[in-house]
């Protein structure tokens, strides 16, 4: 029989959760869930009674990574780094799901993968487009735009609104929240806009990639259009996200993309680049 892929997640929310039940039940033939790690204990005990199975709680994040060959970071933004760093230094793969985490850092990630021999996998997320961004990237690609759409109530909670004194309820109609590049759009939307990260590592990076981020009170979904011009051509894509049905936060998409990632590591035939 083929060696089994050895999974461990880090980060029991909606993410990691729907990532643990697609290893045990689609691609156990190929890959093993070895262990659970999550701040909260308490989460990871209870995704582990959830999937029927003992002994996947971890209590530290080194004994996770030593169990495994592929890591699976599905925590926050602040976690990330740290967690791809520690994983690639001990020769083992790793997929990140928290892409603005490791943006400012990803030259010095790629480095120690090149160095350790390890992989760093980046799911598409919630978007559309990326393949067609990194073909068009072999050529020259003279800009590319993100706008996002998202009812008021989806930024909730977020600092910038805070600071802008931005009242949410009161927004009536489309209205522009930020413009300006990817990294100044992380640093104020680090929690609505990690696709931008995403979009910039694929492309043409985070200074030169250009963000606009809208409340729409009419949508009901978590809207993406990205517009790309490119000596090969332009490319226009949008998505309209439904969320996640554990988290409101998190659109499905992004979840299924890295289920999709996992499938591309398991088995011979790779469809896209």
């Amino acid at each position: 029989m083929p060696k089994l892929l050895k999974i461990g997640i880090a980060g029991c929310g909606a993410i990691g959760s729907t990532l643990a039940k697609a290893i045990v039940t689609d691609f156990s033939k190929q890959a093993e869930l070895v262990g659970l790690y999550d701040s909260d204990a308490g989460k990871s005990s209870q995704l582990s009674a959830k999937l029927n199975k003992v002994n996947l709680c971890i209590s530290n994040l080194d004994d996770l990574i030593s169990r495994a060959d592929l890591i699976v970071e599905a925590t926050r933004l602040e976690s990330a780094f740290e967690i791809a760093r520690k994983t690639i230094s001990l020769s083992k793969d790793v997929m990140v799901m928290s892409v603005g985490g490791i943006l400012s850092y990803y030259k010095e990630l790629s480095f120690l993968a090149n160095k350790k021999n390890a992989r760093i996998f980046i799911p598409s997320g919630a978007i559309c487009g990326i393949d067609g961004l990194k073909a068009a990237g072999y050529a020259r690609i003279k800009k590319v735009i993100l706008t996002t759409k998202k009812p008021p109530k989806a930024f909730l909670g977020t600092a910038y609104i805070s600071k802008k004194k931005i009242k949410l309820d009161k927004i009536k109609k489309d209205t522009l929240l930020f413009e300006g590049n990817a990294v100044a759009a992380i640093k104020a939307f680090p929690q609505n806009i990690n696709v931008a990260a995403t979009l910039s590592i694929a492309g043409i990076g985070a200074k030169k990639t250009l963000v606009r981020i809208m409340a729409s009170p009419k949508i009901r979904r978590n809207i993406h259009e990205i517009e790309i011009e490119a000596d090969s051509g332009k490319i226009f894509s949008r998505t309209e996200n439904v969320i996640h049905p554990d988290n409101p936060k998190t659109s499905y998409l992004a979840v299924l993309s890295a289920i999709a990632i996992l499938k591309q590591i398991l088995q011979p035939v790779k469809v896209g680049t």
